[in-house]
């Protein structure tokens, strides 16, 4: 009778630590948010707070109904922590809300990071981000694939070359059903929401969480908050949320509007042909072309752009910092596209 009393007060104390509420908090880790402001959501949930990133965390759903890091040069650029893979159940939650090793055995779906293990700078980190509570049924070749390669990727480069630290966030939304006991819910769609406050910009990734999953260019922040009705409290201003004409591209060389990198590490003519078409359906205000040592291929998908819709792209040569695991990046090309 007494080891269940123990457990009950246990049960408890950890639902006053971390009460579900629509309103989080983070009160050990604001300091991971823009500005220390959470997002607001009408989804109630736990807060969590780890070393390097935070998740505000669905008790109905098991799994994450958004994770935040904040990233920098410095941070990635560290010596990579060897990978744990030693996922483990979120003990800081009750029993009740937790999802379980069992749930994903045998359902056909990977445990997906929310928080990727690639972006851990040290054990600890790397350790904590195998708990279950940051995790969501994924899609397996999306996971190993797409998502990996064309989402967690590209964001890990971008930050290698911005200027100060960049806020992500990443969770899914929409119910295609569930797996194991604790019915853990299996996303329609998984976002990442990249924010740069020195450049004020914003974008997001939004990808189906299926196996056959295609790429597609990221879209706004304004259409992020619409699709997932989380509101991210971005200290956005007027230059980066509204769309501007190609004439008013400031002296400074900043890039305002709506945009997304497409990443070359070879010619493409799959990724050209896309961007073509995006073209010819008035949908892009103006390219920048990023190069560090290849400037042949910068070159050729210039003239390719040019000669195949008459639009002249910008080329700018940007070198990425000097670290141990940049080397391959050098010969990467990188299409800035800034959007209508």
């Amino acid at each position: 009778m007494n080891i269940l009393r123990q457990i009950l007060v246990l049960a408890l104390s950890l639902c006053l630590l971390n009460p579900i509420s629509a309103f989080a908090i983070f009160e050990e880790c604001q300091d991971l948010f823009p500005q220390q402001k959470a997002p607001s959501t009408q989804q109630t949930g736990r807060d969590l707070c780890f070393d390097s990133y935070a998740i505000y965390y669905s008790p109905i759903e098991k799994k994450p109904i958004y994770t935040v890091e904040k990233l920098s040069r410095e941070r990635l650029s560290t010596p990579h922590p060897k990978r744990s893979n030693r996922f483990y159940e979120e003990a800081r939650l009750p029993f009740a809300e937790r999802a379980l090793l069992s749930d994903y055995r045998g359902s056909g779906y990977d445990r997906g990071h929310n928080a990727p293990a690639g972006d851990m700078s040290n054990e600890r980190s790397m350790a904590q981000s195998f708990s279950l509570a940051n995790m969501m049924p994924q899609a397996r070749q999306n996971n190993q694939g797409i998502w990996a390669k064309n989402v967690e990727e590209p964001t890990r480069l971008y930050v290698k070359r911005a200027a100060g630290e960049v806020y992500v966030f990443t969770g899914s939304t929409g119910n295609s059903g569930s797996i194991g006991s604790s019915r853990v819910t299996i996303p329609t769609h998984l976002f990442k929401l990249v924010y740069d406050p020195s450049k004020n910009l914003a974008w997001a990734y939004w990808i189906e969480n299926t196996n056959e999953a295609n790429m597609t260019p990221p879209i706004s922040y304004q259409d992020l908050v619409k699709k997932t009705g989380i509101d991210f409290h971005l200290p956005l201003n007027a230059m980066a949320t509204t769309p501007k004409a190609a004439s008013s591209e400031p002296k400074d060389g900043r890039i305002i509007g709506g945009w997304y990198p497409i990443f070359f590490d070879h010619y493409s003519q799959t990724k050209l042909d896309q961007l073509i078409q995006n073209i010819k359906e008035g949908r892009v205000a103006s390219i920048q072309i990023q190069y560090d040592q290849n400037g042949d291929l910068a070159k050729k998908i210039g003239g390719q752009l040019e000669t195949q819709t008459s639009f002249i792209p910008t080329l700018i040569q940007s070198s990425p910092p000097n670290t141990a695991i940049v080397t391959y990046e050098r010969s990467r090309v990188i299409a800035i596209v800034r959007t209508k």
